[in-house]
């Protein structure tokens, strides 16, 4: 725990942080951390809040399934209540392991472009690639250090455009598509030019969704 206290108390050079922002009143990025390990949370939160970034912490794969409104339940919070730009999640979990978390995360319609990134203290080549082909953008070796956390910013960057667009489609009203009719009329005198005009104005056909 000391290395761990170790990385903690680094600071990033003037007022820049891994979110992006910097300056007071700032949105900042929100990031879903899971880990059944009470210590490994705790470093976790602690690295991405000093670097400004909003952090909710869960102890298991079915409890950030909850949070997301993946679960099927109603009682679930659920992606409106407040989007997601990042995901990490530990890989040996009981009950579900981050790999099965990432396969439902990616079998989402609302989520699957969501970053995820697995951590784990053991580098098993073969359990990193099956991540990696799953969708995982990065494999974290644990204990996470501020410079692992530095380097996902360009996925919060990228998770954050994802969430607008999807915001989009979920809240903006749907909108027509007019297609427009010219109503044919017999050449008319210079006396008749204002009515002629008037009637050649296109007019409506049919509006469609889209």
């Amino acid at each position: 725990m000391a290395a761990a206290g170790a990385v903690l108390r680094q600071k990033l050079p003037g007022n820049m942080d891994i979110c992006g922002r910097s300056g007071k009143g700032s949105p900042e990025f929100h990031v879903l951390a899971v880990d059944d390990s009470l210590v490994d949370r705790k470093v976790i939160e602690k690295l991405l809040r000093s670097l400004s970034c909003k952090v909710t912490v869960v102890e298991s794969g079915s409890r950030a399934l909850q949070f997301l409104g993946l679960d099927g339940e109603d009682s679930s919070v659920g992606f409106d209540a407040l989007p997601v730009n990042l995901i990490m999640t530990d890989y040996s979990m009981p009950g579900m392991t981050g790999y099965e978390l990432l396969k439902k995360i990616k079998g989402s319609s609302a989520f699957r472009e969501i970053p995820v990134v697995i951590m784990s203290s053991e580098r098993i080549l073969a359990r990193i690639n099956r991540c990696l082909e799953e969708g995982a953008e990065e494999f974290l070796s644990k204990p996470v250090k501020l410079s692992d956390v530095e380097r996902l910013t360009r996925y919060l960057l990228r998770g954050e455009a994802d969430q607008v667009s999807e915001f989009r489609k979920r809240k903006l009203p749907k909108t027509c598509d007019l297609e427009f009719s010219f109503p044919s009329s017999p050449l008319s005198n210079d006396s008749d030019s204002s009515s002629s005009s008037r009637s050649s104005s296109p007019l409506p056909k049919r509006c469609k969704s889209v």
